[in-house]
């Protein structure tokens, strides 16, 4: 009977070391993986945040990069690490929801897996053309690309990547033929668009704000909801006549799913405070980055809108994981 009744005195207290664990929280700094490599928008992103974030926390944030299939490896890692909020990951959408919505073995699923924090930021993805190419709006290149279906070739970032999805998407709803050309990269891309080898091509705004304002590529289209304010005279594809084309790339904060809901709540706030610092939000809009928190659930929702969307993009253009 002695023996029971410790047991049963001792149960209480072994029920409360997970919520003296959460109260802890943080214990040690928290490691923020960027699932692509440094000096990328990712990377960008998370550097800005983490000062903020840290500051919030009462701990350092530490940025590292962990890059690979695409955004894969490093969402991955976070997916299998401790669920106790010290591991956290910057993901975009290419890693949340388009890869798990290829045909190809996924090592995580999103919303099983990881626990959405916050969207952090949306990143414009404006339709780009070469300097010495003739045409000067959307209008005229799809009208181009009608009269020789097949002929002119769009560039990405690579098999699967949002660029590329986002020129799927423009293929369907103008119903032009194009073929795709995949690069190792956004500056890749970049850097072929400008030499000429592909006729045109989408990519993040921070990776071609340099060359807009050079000249050397000439942005036709904005695929968001609004004009990005670096570039204000260009429309956006809905005013350019494709309303249905939205190809905003997007990056947000998840952390390993059976985090306790307590740590995810200060995750967010954390997240969250760094998001809407007038500094951190100066800064970020400098890199061509529009902050964009979200509660958690309506980050969940978010995702679960995106894979839907972007799923039936891959089935329709029967997109395929290489």
């Amino acid at each position: 009977m002695t023996i029971h009744r410790r047991a049963l005195l001792a149960l209480p207290a072994l029920g409360a070391l997970p919520a003296a664990a959460e109260d802890a929280f943080p214990s040690r700094p928290i490691r923020l993986i960027v699932p692509f490599a440094t000096g990328g928008p990712s990377d960008i992103v998370a550097r800005l945040m983490a000062p903020k974030m840290s500051a919030v926390l009462g701990q350092p944030v530490v940025v590292e990069a962990r890059p690979g299939a695409g955004g894969v490896t490093g969402l991955d890692a976070v997916a299998k690490a401790a669920p106790d909020g010290h591991v956290i990951g910057l993901g975009s959408a290419g890693g949340l929801v388009i890869s798990p919505g290829l045909p190809q073995p996924m090592p995580y699923d999103t919303l099983r897996d990881l626990a959405p924090l916050t969207r952090a930021v949306l990143v414009h993805e404006p339709l780009v053309v070469p300097a010495g190419m003739p045409w000067r709006s959307l209008g005229e290149l799809v009208a181009a690309a009608k009269a020789a279906p097949g002929t002119l070739n769009f560039g990405s970032s690579g098999p699967g990547s949002m660029p590329h999805l986002a020129g799927e998407s423009m293929k369907l709803a103008a119903g032009i033929d194009l073929t795709h050309v995949p690069y190792k990269g956004g500056a890749p891309l970049a850097l072929a668009l400008i030499a000429g080898e592909v006729e045109l091509g989408f990519a993040d705004l921070p990776i071609l704000m340099p060359h807009l304002r050079s000249g050397a590529l000439r942005a036709l289209a904005i695929g968001g909801t609004e004009r990005d304010p670096l570039l204000p005279d260009v429309p956006t594809m809905a005013e350019a006549g494709l309303p249905g084309v939205m190809t905003d790339n997007w990056h947000g904060l998840v952390a390993p799913a059976r985090t306790p809901p307590a740590v995810q709540a200060a995750l967010h706030r954390a997240a969250t405070a760094a998001l809407t610092d007038p500094g951190v939000m100066r800064l970020l809009r400098e890199q061509g980055a529009v902050p964009a928190a979200q509660s958690q659930a309506e980050f969940a929702a978010f995702i679960r809108a995106e894979t839907t969307r972007w799923g039936e993009v891959i089935r329709r253009a029967g997109v395929k994981a290489e």
